[in-house]
């Protein structure tokens, strides 16, 4: 029997860093796809054994909670008082406000795999074009240079950035896998990614992006 139990009247809410392991990679495991699932949800869902099951794909209690403390451990997922509905609205309204806390200094976008942007801010058109297909390139690059990164050298995270002398980014290119999508965030200076807006542009493009079938098993 599992030592574990649930607290009454919370929702599960995904945090920054959930948010970012849901979508960091293509690999899934059982944490990575019950954070998916959860971000499929268009609101917040009660924080319940019966939710649990359907979001984690499995009906043993104890595996479900067991499954539960582990992403809490990790600090990926927390229970809030009151639900949360998904970012709604037209996405080119709702991600000049969600990407522009991301940066420290205003300066990103989000590119989609094809090198183009689909919403910039702090950086001129010409720029953020560039910087676009600049991220198509380094995608295609780390795909077929994958097996030395993550085998030989053992390098499992797919960002890549350009640094200055001391090693600090001055922009940093950061995939975000979604459904069969594949974006990139383009962030000038410190990614500031452990922000709710994180959360939300996730969110809001796992709803529009990832396929819905996706919680039939």
């Amino acid at each position: 029997m599992s030592n574990f139990s649930l607290n009454q009247g919370l929702y599960l809410y995904i945090t920054p860093a959930g948010a970012y392991t849901a979508v960091s990679g293509t690999d899934v495991d059982k944490p990575r796809q019950f954070l998916r699932n959860l971000l499929l949800q268009r609101q917040t869902p009660a924080l319940t054994i019966e939710n649990l099951q359907k979001l984690m794909w499995h009906q043993d209690e104890n595996k479900c909670l067991e499954l539960l403390y582990q992403c809490q451990k990790l600090g990926w997922i927390q229970g809030i008082k009151s639900a949360e509905e998904f970012p709604g609205g037209a996405l080119e309204d709702i991600l000049p406000e969600l990407l522009v806390t991301l940066s420290e200094n205003g300066k990103v976008l989000l590119a989609d795999q094809q090198g183009f942007y689909l919403a910039s801010q702090g950086f001129p058109h010409e720029v953020a074009e560039e910087l676009s297909a600049l991220s198509a390139e380094i995608a295609t690059l780390h795909e077929r240079r994958s097996g030395l990164l993550l085998h030989n050298l053992g390098l499992g995270s797919q960002a890549w950035s350009v640094v200055d002398l001391f090693g600090n980014s001055q922009i940093g290119f950061w995939p975000l896998f979604v459904g069969t999508n594949r974006f990139v965030v383009a962030v000038s200076g410190i990614p500031h990614f452990n922000q709710p807006e994180f959360v939300s542009l996730v969110w809001a493009l796992t709803i529009r992006y990832a396929p819905e079938h996706v919680l039939t098993h």
